[in-house]
């Protein structure tokens, strides 16, 4: 079961038999401008010392998450981490819920409890992580399952980074949904640098993707900048798990254009390695790809980047209108009773 390396998408008929129209190709390119303004503005509101805790954001890795998230149907869920703000903001989480999170308001997605980008809405099918590290994926292997015993089509989307796909709950889950062919789709955010580890130092295959085979199902690299092969693939994958056809790992290979955090400065990447993947930017490329294919013209794109700046600042400003969470209701929302699940267990 040999990995494959994906193809880039060259020519609109391709889009189109991917299921894609023009209007979605521009929505796709809205949602990569909103991705990135909201982590630039992130940013500022965490210098003027607006947002507590640390900050991350995924720099370089808008295309990989806006690209798998358009691919999801409106039933399937997903558990997107850190650096996979464009899974939100395409499955429809607002900007401004969105600000309102990083502040610790209570109009954000978690009502101001967790860490600030430890955000997910289960009405729009996702589910906030307990860690950046892997842990959410047995939490999305535990939903495949769940849509396997319920005979529904539905399928559960992981996220997790390379660094993190060395941990042992990478393994046992994935290990699970080969053994079970359940309806998971596995995406590594390959961006070459584990906080300060470098790739050739995290594992001793070509390909992550390789690592499928070991499980039992099809994995699958595919260039994360590019954000019309990341959704051919994520659709394939994941309408290959909806008709019964087990898992697929993608790897999506990016740079992480900024360091782990706020407080690391990236000082050990090779500033050489910066600068050829400056070339290679997600929302550039893919602005020249409709250019070149769609059409795009000035008028356009001045009228989508004009109304992106307007939906961000209106944004901030109804965030910080938002008030800070009652302590009083500290422990709201924290434990759940027999009568409140969905199928109580004792039924």
């Amino acid at each position: 079961m040999a990995v494959r390396e994906a193809e880039p998408v060259e020519t609109l008929q391709e889009v189109k038999d991917a299921g894609l129209d023009r209007e979605d190709l521009l929505g796709m390119y809205r949602n990569l401008l909103i991705t990135r303004g909201i982590e630039e503005r992130g940013h500022i509101l965490y210098k003027q010392g607006k947002i507590p805790g640390s900050f991350y954001t995924g720099r370089g890795n808008e295309a990989s998450a806006v690209g798998v998230a358009t691919a999801m149907g409106p039933n399937d869920v997903g558990t997107p981490l850190q650096r996979d703000m464009g899974v939100h903001v395409t499955r429809g989480i607002e900007p401004w819920r969105v600000f309102a999170q990083y502040m610790g308001r209570v109009d954000g997605p978690m009502a101001g409890r967790d860490g600030n980008v430890h955000m997910g809405d289960s009405r729009l099918g996702l589910y906030a992580m307990v860690s950046h590290l892997p842990a959410m994926l047995p939490v999305a292997v535990g939903m495949g399952l769940a849509f396997m015993i319920r005979e529904e089509k539905r399928v559960a989307i992981a996220w997790c980074g390379e660094g993190a796909s060395a941990r042992g709950d990478a393994h046992e889950g994935m290990n699970l949904a080969g053994v079970r062919r359940l309806p998971v789709v596995f995406v590594i955010d390959n961006n070459q640098w584990a906080y300060s580890t470098p790739s050739h130092l995290e594992y001793a295959v070509d390909h992550l993707a390789d690592r499928a085979a070991g499980y039992g199902f099809d994995g699958v690299v595919v260039d994360g900048t590019d954000v019309l092969a990341v959704y051919r693939e994520a659709k394939r994958a994941i309408e290959k798990a909806r008709e019964g056809g087990g898992p697929t790992l993608i790897e999506s290979v990016t740079l992480r254009m900024e360091g782990h955090a706020v407080h690391d400065d990236a000082y050990y990447v090779p500033k050489e390695l910066f600068e050829e993947w400056a070339q290679r930017d997600p929302l550039e490329r893919f602005r020249g790809w409709l250019r070149d294919n769609a059409s795009l013209s000035d008028e356009e794109e001045d009228e989508i980047r004009d109304g992106v700046k307007r939906i961000l600042n209106e944004a901030i400003q109804r965030a910080e209108e938002s008030p800070l969470p009652d302590p009083a209701t500290l422990l709201d929302g924290v434990f759940a009773t027999p009568d409140e699940l969905e199928t109580p267990h004792h039924k």
